[in-house]
């Protein structure tokens, strides 16, 4: 080091040795500040290192994989770790601490009690956390399911109005069309009789019809030919899964080198620029018309959700910039889409392992549609569903679409047994863990939906059925999803039986959401009238 300083010198040429002493003790000073830095960086990381694990000692912690990489691997995106969670859940009963890692914990909570005080606290401390929802940015961008703060809060007033029972509504008659088509393809497959089909396959182009329709007031026929716009959907959807499963992917610099990086950037312009493309669009004529023609010109007709956005203001009379309506949109057709389709497709597998419970439900649906010319539901009508509004619930208990939600809250929260989650750790709120803990649902794994019998709603608490979330930040959507669960899964029953392929197993694979490995086959079977 010292011979390089000196060779540096002699470039410089100083004719003064005073001058030569001063560079010397300068670029010395400086790289003694730098290391004096690094080291005084490090043993805040190490001091604060040590306090944080002392503090998180109150939380049981299982044994782990090795003392480098804590838990990391123990439980895979697999039906075998599902079981894992199942083990966790019935050994620890509320929380326990997880290590990915040597240096990255989070607290586990699969108990009403313990998540109910990260679910209740407002969006501004309980924030979304990077480590999992960081990779969906670039395609969602700062939307209601990734911004925080004062943003979040502007973007879920002006979004509320949206979701309103008098919107939904209009929407029922898109569920009805797009479950006809589905059903009209499933009958020509079916001709000839019962019919393996992948529940997965069918039931997502059905939903992400209706959210075209719903969002767009766009008829992509998409359940009967392919679009580029839909393969997009589903390649980033597959590619942040494929990401988050590879560690070194992890770093955006290496990531973005990778062909699936590549892949990314090239599926996320496809859907940006048809998502800009129909907002430009939308804006331009409501300019041209004027918003009172504009809204006169939609009396009578179904406002869609750019509609909406396009008329939404703030207390200030401040409306979303078209960047941060793409991003609702974009977030709106992500999240409105798999969920729902994995919901149904799991729905449809448990009636199908229950047949009396299918034909119970078939009993109620036929009661309700029975003397109807179109033999479609209504709004008013979804409520006079009881007992398959009972089995949806049970199914969205034991498969929950969604199977863990994270928080970084930025201040301590102190949960009802005394223990206090440090302020910075990541909280994972397993909604599968809460769903199937057996202190809260006995017989956890049986499919048993009088567990949802109104009479018995008092006997627990209200956060140990969380499929949707719970507290500010609660799914904005979930009366949409209910009632499109609602509608598909009637007119399914109405006019196909559906039963198990016993030549093709079934494997839960949870992801962004709960899928099924090769796919969730069931045998479908036209009703005879």
């Amino acid at each position: 080091m010292l011979q390089f300083l000196d060779h540096f010198l002699d470039s410089l040429n100083p004719s003064h040795t005073t001058f030569r002493v001063y560079i010397f003790a300068a670029i010395i000073l400086i790289f003694s500040l730098i290391i004096f830095r690094t080291i005084l960086k490090m043993v805040k990381f190490i001091y604060a290192y040590i306090i944080n694990a002392r503090r998180l000692r109150c939380f049981p912690e299982p044994p782990r994989r090795s003392w480098l990489l804590g838990h990391m691997g123990l439980i895979k995106n697999t039906e075998e770790g599902l079981l894992v969670v199942d083990s966790l859940v019935k050994t620890y009963i509320y929380a326990c601490s997880w290590w990915f890692s040597l240096c990255y914990p989070i607290v586990r909570l699969f108990h009403p009690s313990s998540i109910k005080p990260i679910l209740q606290v407002s969006a501004a401390i309980a924030q979304k956390d990077e480590l999992f929802y960081g990779f969906l940015r670039p395609w969602l961008g700062d939307g209601l399911l990734l911004s925080h703060g004062e943003k979040w809060g502007r973007h879920r007033r002006l979004l509320t109005p949206a979701f309103h029972f008098d919107i939904l509504k209009n929407y029922v008659k898109i569920f009805n069309q797009s479950t006809d088509i589905m059903l009209a393809k499933w009958r020509r497959l079916a001709v000839e009789g019962p019919v393996s089909l992948d529940m997965f396959e069918h039931v997502s182009l059905m939903t992400l019809d209706t959210l075209l329709k719903c969002t767009f007031s766009y008829d992509s026929d998409c359940q009967e030919k392919p679009s580029d716009y839909i393969t997009a959907i589903y390649e980033l959807s597959s590619l942040v899964v494929k990401r988050e499963h590879y560690l070194p992917h992890h770093f955006d610099f290496i990531y973005n080198l990778s062909s699936n990086g590549r892949k990314f950037r090239l599926a996320c312009k496809k859907v940006h620029k048809f998502t800009a493309g129909v907002v430009q669009q939308r804006k331009k004529a409501l300019q041209e018309t004027g918003a009172e023609e504009w809204i006169k010109s939609k009396q009578g007709k179904t406002k869609d959700f750019i509609d909406i956005l396009l008329l939404s203001k703030d207390e200030d009379g401040n409306q979303l910039s078209d960047e941060d309506m793409r991003a609702e949109v974009d977030t709106f057709m992500f999240e409105g889409h798999d969920t729902t389709a994995s919901g149904l497709s799991w729905i449809l597998y448990n009636l199908a392992r229950h047949p009396e419970y299918q034909e119970k439900c078939r009993k109620e649906i036929t009661e309700l549609l029975e003397g109807k010319d179109t033999k479609h539901l209504e709004w008013d009508e979804l409520s006079q569903l009881p007992f398959t509004t009972m089995c949806i619930k049970e199914s969205l208990r034991l498969y929950p679409p969604v199977t863990a939600i994270s928080r970084r809250c930025t201040e301590d929260i102190k949960l009802p047994d005394g223990k206090v989650i440090p302020k910075g750790n990541s909280c994972l709120i397993s909604i599968y863990g809460t769903h199937h803990n057996p202190e809260v649902w006995p017989n956890p794994q049986v499919y048993d939906p009088y567990r949802f019998d109104p009479e018995k709603l008092q006997e627990r608490s209200a956060h140990a059925f969380v499929p949707f979330s719970a507290g500010p930040r609660n799914c904005i959507g979930q009366n949409f999803a209910m009632a499109e669960m609602k509608i598909v899964l009637a007119l399914t029953l109405y006019n196909f039986h559906v039963r198990l392929d016993e030549t093709k197993p079934v494997r839960r694979k949870p992801e962004l959401i709960l899928r099924a490995e090769n796919g969730l086959w069931l045998q479908v079977e036209e009703l005879k009238s």
